[in-house]
């Protein structure tokens, strides 16, 4: 049961549902409508919406401002081997935003979603960086 949801305007949503579900272990929950689908890996929803002004989290702000796919806010996925993880991606033709860096708790690189979404892949060094849950 996912406890943390997080929401990402892309532009595909097919697209985006083959790279998360092929790519990086989501499972597809629904996709009732093209412009929106909901997937989840472990406590997390990922909610992917495309362009519809008509509907749903895509609406445009009270001044007008309309979502957009891209930025730098992410979610983070905690990964066994990130070296692999990086090899696997680069061999299916994935965006990296950077090579691998090492931080104090961590190692961890940028990969983009098909709509140029950020998500951090990370590899804790300290025990303490874990997620509770194992790695996947």
């Amino acid at each position: 049961m996912s406890t943390v949801q997080v929401r990402y305007i892309v532009h595909d949503v097919a697209a985006a549902i083959r790279f998360y579900t092929e790519q990086l272990g989501f499972h597809l929950d629904m996709h009732p409508a093209p412009p929106f689908a909901m997937l989840s890996r472990g406590d997390l929803r990922h909610v992917l919406s495309a362009p519809n002004p008509s509907a749903g989290g895509d609406q445009s702000m009270p001044d007008g401002t309309k979502p957009q796919p891209g930025g730098w806010n992410r979610f983070a996925i905690e990964v066994a081997d990130l070296a692999a993880t990086v090899a696997k991606l680069r061999d299916a033709g994935g965006r990296l935003r950077n090579e691998i860096v090492t931080g104090v708790g961590g190692k961890q690189i940028l990969v983009e979603d098909p709509s140029g979404n950020p998500i951090e892949l990370f590899e804790p060094t300290w025990p303490e960086a874990r997620l509770e849950r194992s790695a996947s």
